[in-house]
């Protein structure tokens, strides 16, 4: 029996293949998991992927669950509390982007604006179907995000790191047409 075919970037690691096969394009509508995946995908700004998906368990350590609740409430002990942790991405910068998206997106949710509903807003919740050959970098859907999110208070969310966040969420499905996941995510969606 053959393996079956994945899109090129998921067959250097085992850890990579895990994580294309299982999450990468799966529709996600919770707000507090789509909220995570934005916020790890800043820390991956200047890296490669691998590097946040081997350290994504100690980020959840580290970041309490990523509960937004509990991680705006950090101060400057906490900052320096992650500043030493080993286990992540120890970048003031990035650290500091994550407490603040918490707090934008509790701000969000008090202004009545759900984290969720606004992330599938831009796509009236349905999901896009890259063609399968070229896959962008950068959309001018990810650009209109990112402006949104960065007038809602959201650092480290420049146009590329909202398209790989929206790739990774299911709210653009850029499996190629060769990847066998293609086609089961348009049968599932």
């Amino acid at each position: 029996m053959t393996a079956p075919q994945r899109c090129a970037w998921a067959e250097s690691d085992p850890l990579m293949r895990a994580y294309h096969d299982e999450e990468w394009g799966v529709v996600e509508r919770d707000p507090r998991a789509l909220w995570e995946k934005l916020m790890l995908d800043g820390f991956q700004a200047g890296l490669a992927w691998i590097t946040v998906l081997r350290k994504r368990d100690a980020f959840r350590a580290a970041f309490e669950g990523f509960e937004p609740a509990r991680v705006a409430e950090f101060g400057e002990a906490e900052v320096e509390r992650l500043l030493g942790d080993a286990g992540i991405i120890r970048s003031r910068a990035k650290i500091e982007a994550t407490i603040g998206g918490a707090r934008a997106y509790l701000e969000m949710g008090e202004a009545g604006e759900e984290f969720g509903e606004f992330c599938w807003s831009f796509s009236g919740g349905e999901v896009l179907l890259g063609d399968g050959r070229e896959i962008p970098t950068r959309t001018d859907l990810s650009e209109r995000i990112s402006k949104e999110l960065k007038r809602r208070g959201f650092k480290f969310v420049g146009p590329t790191i909202v398209y790989a966040w929206m790739q990774a969420v299911g709210i653009v499905n850029d499996h190629s047409l060769e990847c066998f996941r293609r086609e089961q995510l348009v049968a599932s969606s």
